[in-house]
């Protein structure tokens, strides 16, 4: 993942204790944490993170299918302990700066400044297992259905 930019990356399926890992990865703690995940992910954010981070939520896909509330929420007396400044928030909040960002974002794309990785399947025969993929990680970055050459 150094070629994505990354100092340190974890892989969340094959760590036994996503805690231990990111202390080893943040030995001095988290200042700032973006979550699209829940779950175990932010319970592990929350037990490393530094006195005052920030942490930003989006999204908690790690719930979105669950029949009953999740038990895996250690942590969550740290955003008291810690003093911790939680802030959700969803793409409409800012949807106004949309052009602007689409044509920065597209400009940092080109220029090499911000790279991806997307999961690509070809030809609409394979969207099914693409939509399956979501649920049960076989995606890097974006899941994505190509019908047809540009």
């Amino acid at each position: 993942m150094r070629e994505l930019g990354a100092d340190e990356v974890i892989n969340y399926r094959t760590t036994k204790d996503l805690t231990a890992a990111l202390r080893k990865a943040a030995p001095e703690g988290i200042d700032v944490y973006f979550d699209n995940v829940g779950g175990s992910h932010l319970d592990a954010a929350l037990a490393v993170a530094k006195d005052s981070a920030r942490i930003v939520i989006c999204g908690m896909i790690a719930g979105y299918n669950d029949e009953l509330p999740s038990e895996t929420m250690h942590h969550l007396s740290a955003i008291i302990i810690k003093r911790l400044s939680v802030r959700g928030f969803i793409v409409l909040d800012h949807y106004d700066l949309y052009p602007e960002f689409s044509a920065a974002m597209i400009g940092w794309l080109k220029d090499g400044k911000v790279k991806s990785r997307d999961t690509v399947y070809d030809g609409l025969d394979n969207a099914p297992k693409a939509f399956l993929g979501l649920f049960s990680g076989d995606n890097t970055g974006k899941m994505l259905v190509r019908l047809a050459d540009r």
